[in-house]
């Protein structure tokens, strides 16, 4: 056998059935990923004092509510665009959020000290994620910075929607 039959025999054996394998593969993991942007719907996001959740928004309909500086609630029409959402939608996976639990908060109830509960709802055609997190929650504290994070965002990106519709 000479040595270019042989480098076309190693080819065809070894290295093409392995790219077919990988191309495959990976496909699967692509097509299946099980929180696509592309499904997405809309988000639920609230956040008050312990368990109360004054401050709501969807994006869905926009509506905005939320307890301003004087303990007056207003009530406000604020639509992310969908490069936030987008941006949102990366930042939470980023984050790892699709791996978060669905409750992030101290076994024992403190009704004392009223720490910001905050609940995020990512809804997608097939599934949707929810996570209420507790921000006294003295658990992994990666998880914790994580879900303080993504709240931050959220806020910040419905501070932003809110000034430029002003």
């Amino acid at each position: 056998m000479s040595d270019r039959y042989k480098k076309t025999f190693l080819a065809l054996s070894v290295i093409v059935p392995f790219m077919i394998y990988c191309v495959y593969y990976y496909g699967m993991m692509i097509s299946n990923a099980p929180y696509k942007f592309s499904e997405f719907q809309y988000l639920d996001f609230k956040y008050g004092a312990g368990q109360n959740l004054d401050n709501i928004y969807n994006s869905k309909t926009g509506r905005y509510q939320y307890v301003n500086n004087h303990d007056s609630l207003v009530v406000k029409t604020v639509h992310l665009n969908k490069d936030d959402l987008l941006y949102l939608h990366r930042k939470a996976a980023s984050l790892g959020f699709w791996d978060f639990p669905k409750q992030i908060t101290n076994t024992t109830e403190d009704t004392v000290h009223k720490s910001p509960h905050y609940y995020f709802a990512f809804h997608y055609q097939r599934k949707t994620k929810q996570v209420l997190f507790d921000e006294a929650f003295n658990g992994d504290t990666r998880l914790k910075d994580a879900a303080i994070q993504l709240a931050k965002e959220i806020e910040q990106r419905l501070a932003d929607a809110e000034d430029r519709s002003k």
